[in-house]
């Protein structure tokens, strides 16, 4: 077992001994219902045939279908996609959503296929796990290196498996085809609303508010200009390319610019001579003296050899599982608050939830109706898990936990167990 699936795992059990729950509900939860495991074969525009491996994981569907992203990646594997799956269904639960968790991925480098490549895998993905998904069943949506334009294609390619349009199949779609507005900075928004509502919380109101934010991709890009318009300093931010930190702070569109100019957001030290702009390493900008850092890349990139160094007052994940079960222990140790990923970036399956919504119904929102329903549900959540981490004296993450687990607790016993037909 990989060891980011063991400390999934562990926060499983770390939850349960604050929640009085049956131990066939934790068994339950300690393995997938159902993992596909499939070889995708793709003809390539030089006419040669390659095979990509891909998997598609349903962790849990007791509170309703299935819902989850589907990533292009090359250090894909099946532990990462269970892990995902199984995190999915726990932040379902802690929104309060009626679906349970699911994942997928493909094995590859999207950056080295053309456009029609990228269009044949994505279509051939479809045929490969047609028999799994499903709007009742189980609902992927976008990932690492996946997008609304694949969402697009898997979406069209299913409907055409059934014989008439099938919109529910897949969120994360673009508008024409039934994507729902304010899909697009969903997630970082769902943050945006939990951190306010938690700042007198975990005392940040009064702070010089100095943000760092890891990723630049679309959920940190978002998350950046966000805080930027509130009053935000974003002093360092960082994509694959490295590292730009400025202490009297950056713009995020200017950011976003260079990034589009150069294909990293170092260009923009190279755009702006003559001030304060410098590159560093990650481990150099983890290190930087801040109020928030938000980890919004890829899983493991604070970990036990990091995470003394951290200076934040508040680390927010809009990634999944940046932090590791051992840089956990060491940012609690050092009083550094975790808004953990299940709740920080809850807003992005909440609005893929309110796609799924519209598109069965038929009827579609304004971004301003999407976003008037996002944050009531983001602050009731982030709410409740605060409360629960006051009251039995946890961190934000084992409360997170805690609540998901007596939510899908109570919707396993309701389904009916052993102890209802036993003598």
């Amino acid at each position: 077992m990989s060891d980011i699936l063991t400390g999934a795992l562990g926060q499983l059990k770390k939850a349960a001994r604050y929640t009085d729950v049956p131990d066939e509900v934790l068994e339950a939860l300690s393995f997938p219902k159902e993992v596909l495991t499939a070889r995708i074969s793709v003809r390539m525009d030089n006419g040669v045939r390659r095979s990509f491996e891909a998997w598609r994981c349903r962790y849990d569907d007791t509170r309703g279908p299935t819902k989850g992203g589907i990533r292009f990646h090359p250090d894909a594997n099946l532990e990462e996609v269970v892990t995902l799956a199984f995190w999915m269904t726990f932040k379902c639960a802690v929104v309060n959503l009626p679906y349970g968790g699911g994942k997928g991925a493909v094995r590859v480098d999207p950056r080295e296929l053309s456009r029609r490549e990228l269009e044949r895998l994505s279509r051939a993905y479809v045929h490969a796990f047609a028999a799994m998904i499903g709007p009742d069943r189980d609902i992927p949506a976008p990932d690492v290196y996946t997008n609304a334009r694949i969402m697009g294609w898997m979406a069209d390619e299913y409907s055409s498996l059934v014989g008439y349009p099938c919109p529910a199949v897949i969120t994360g779609k673009p508008i024409p085809l039934g994507g729902s507005l304010g899909r697009d900075d969903a997630t970082a928004r769902g943050g945006f609303y939990v951190l306010n509502n938690l700042l007198a919380e975990i005392g940040l109101e009064n702070s010089e508010r100095r943000a760092v934010v890891q990723g630049f991709g679309n959920a940190g890009a978002a998350i950046a200009t966000m805080l930027h318009q509130d009053g935000w300093k974003i002093i360092a931010v960082s994509d694959t390319g490295g590292c730009v930190h400025d202490d009297s702070g950056l713009d995020p569109h200017k950011l976003e610019e260079a990034k589009k100019a150069h294909g990293s957001v170092i260009g923009y030290a190279s755009d702006a001579p003559g001030n304060q702009v410098r590159t560093m390493k990650r481990d150099e900008m983890f290190a930087l003296s801040c109020d928030l850092l938000v980890p919004a890349a890829m899983e493991d990139q604070i970990t036990r050899d990091n995470a003394g160094n951290i200076k934040a007052s508040v680390v927010m994940e809009l990634a999944n599982g940046p932090v590791t079960s051992d840089a956990d222990r060491i940012l609690e140790k050092n009083d550094v608050t975790v808004i953990p990923d299940i709740l920080a970036n809850a807003g992005g399956v909440t609005v893929s939830y309110f796609e799924w919504v519209q598109n069965r119904q038929g009827f579609y929102w304004t971004e301003e109706e999407v976003q008037h329903k996002l944050r009531p549900i983001m602050e009731r959540e982030s709410s409740a898990v605060w409360r629960l981490a006051q009251k039995k004296g946890i961190t934000l993450r084992t409360a997170a936990y805690v609540l998901g687990l007596e939510r899908i607790a109570e919707a396993i016993q309701a389904h009916g167990t052993q102890n209802y037909f036993c003598p």
